[in-house]
């Protein structure tokens, strides 16, 4: 079995009886004559990428994990945005695990009440709810390296286990700027991942801060109900149309009961966004026909050509995100619609002052405005071999090997790590290639009798040298826009230069050649029955 580490521990199941720690402290101590439950895996979050390294690991015969979730059920960023019209800009039968297809999606782009049944019932069908810990924050993770553990502290208690699994996201935690006056506003403020549904639209003056993929579905959704919608554009998008439609009952019925059917359907999804990603990455010229498609959409959307002119980019498509929407420009060119181009500057009570100066009065203001992808708030609560957290560790920039592991960091694997994200394709992917290689890790670690590992510096730096070097060829960086895939400095750590299959390519083995490993002591200190010193390195 890949999880045997030849000493006892508490299961997983008994991480139930801690107490929290209202002190959030990671310290090993017992709590009410306890002791600190320990895990062979701790898995953060339980969106795609935390069900996902659950599925894994139970198939690798690695049973002893738990899965932190800081909600009170599962579906990561399908559960949090629940705004009106959310749905995915990926076609259904691509964005699902290979291992648990669907043939039942409604409709080709399904929306978001579909996508999390479906995460709810994975963690059903594969036997997830035992190690599912709902309303569990993880508030502190730091490395002991002289036990060679992960001290876990949460807002239900404290863990501490061999590895660390973060599927916490990137997109997790939402950003709203820091607008003079915004704490003043009479109104109503929510951002569109925090929708408050008891809030009612009707009649009401609404404000729209932003206009990415978010925004682009909000606005059709609310623009019929509101008496009048104001839409901050800081940039237009580029928006393309949306192919979507009701997946008929034959074709449902044939992905049953003849599951090859759904496979290929799947494989021609693939094949279309795989054949797509050289225009991305390498030849962005070629992505000039895609533009005249989206400039003939902005046409036949919009009558008015001073609106037509504002909302038409003036950066090569493709360098930020594109948008896929029927209704989007319709609803911008309704009689109840204003865009205010330059976006917003500062609150002033229930007066929303543009950036040129013009003043609009509105009650409630929603925010579109990304989430905190380059600066993750988890980064500054994980702490590594030096009492250093990811936060300090990255000042200049994310990176890591393969997207995977960071220097200073063992046994800590990422699910959708830095330049893992996609332009064009679906993250899952992505997703189940990091869990092939989070994987292939913990099971060579057993094999070889080691009990950690870490990536080491020259291996990371030579891997992010070279990706960087190809995205210096991308439209993303030669596309002349500024987009939220690039950090403060301007380097994009969001994406992956290259196609899945690449990346497939790349995590399909650990090489342990660009690892250092801390070999397994019989008896840890700290653990039950120990008196071995703490782990030997080696390189």
């Amino acid at each position: 079995m890949a999880s045997s580490t030849k000493r006892p521990r508490p299961s997983a199941s008994d991480a139930d009886a801690t107490v929290p720690d209202q002190a959030a402290s990671a310290e090993d101590r017992p709590t009410e004559g306890r002791p600190v439950p320990h895990v062979r895996v701790a898995v953060i979050g339980s969106g795609f990428g935390g069900l996902g390294a659950g599925v894994r690991l139970r198939r690798a015969g690695i049973t002893d994990f738990v899965i932190l979730e800081r909600a009170d059920s599962v579906g990561g960023t399908w559960r949090d945005n629940s705004y009106p019209g959310c749905a995915c800009d990926v076609p259904s039968h691509l964005y699902s695990f290979s291992f648990a297809p669907n043939p039942d999606w409604p409709r080709s782009f399904s929306g978001q009440p579909d996508i999390r049944a479906y995460l709810e019932k994975v963690t059903d069908v594969f036997g997830l709810r035992p190690h599912l810990r709902i309303n569990t924050e993880v508030v502190e993770a730091r490395w002991d390296a002289e036990r060679t553990i992960w001290r876990i502290a949460t807002t239900a208690g404290r863990w501490t286990a061999d590895a660390v699994v973060s599927a916490a996201g990137p997109l997790a935690d939402p950003q709203i700027p820091d607008l003079p006056g915004l704490d003043s506003f009479p109104g109503k403020v929510f951002h569109s991942s925090r929708w408050d549904h008891d809030f009612e639209l009707a009649g009401k003056r609404v404000a729209m801060v932003g206009t990415g993929a978010s925004a682009a579905q909000i606005i059709p959704a609310i623009q019929p109900k509101v008496g009048k919608l104001t839409v901050f554009q800081r940039t237009p998008a580029w928006v393309l149309p949306r192919r979507d439609r009701t997946i008929s009952e034959l074709e449902k019925w044939l992905h049953g009961r003849f599951p090859l059917t759904a496979k290929v359907r799947r494989g021609a999804l693939f094949a279309l966004r795989e054949i797509q990603v050289d225009a991305f990455v390498r030849r962005p010229g070629l992505l000039k026909l895609v533009q005249r498609i989206a400039e003939r959409h902005i046409a036949d959307g919009v009558a008015d050509p001073a609106l037509r002119a504002r909302l038409t980019p003036d950066y090569r498509i493709g360098c930020k995100r594109i948008l896929l929407s029927n209704t989007y420009y319709p609803a911008l060119a309704a009689a109840n619609t204003e865009v205010v181009p330059g976006g917003l500057r500062e609150v002033r009570g229930s007066t929303l002052v543009a950036a040129d100066g013009s003043e609009r009065e509105v009650d409630a203001i929603v925010f579109g405005t990304g989430f905190h992808v380059t600066d993750m708030p988890m980064g500054s609560k994980v702490f590594g071999v030096n009492g250093t957290s990811f936060a300090e560790e990255w000042k200049e920039g994310m990176e890591a090997l393969r997207g995977s592991t960071v220097h200073g960091f063992p046994n800590f694997f990422f699910v959708i790590g830095p330049n893992t994200g996609l332009g064009n394709s679906s993250m899952i992917l992505m997703i189940e290639s990091q869990l092939n290689y989070m994987i292939d890790a913990l099971t060579k670690l057993d094999s070889i009798g080691a009990t950690a590992m870490q990536p080491t510096a020259r291996a990371q730096r030579r891997w992010n040298l070279e990706l960087q070097h190809r995205m210096d060829r991308t439209v993303w960086t030669t596309g002349g826009c500024r987009s939220w895939y690039l950090d403060k400095s301007g380097k994009n750590t969001v994406l992956w230069p290259g196609s899945t299959t690449s990346f497939r390519r790349a995590t399909r083995k650990v090489d342990l050649t660009e690892y250092e490993l801390i070999l397994r002591q019989e008896n840890r200190p700290g653990l039950p029955g120990t008196t071995a010193e703490a782990g030997e390195v080696l390189v």
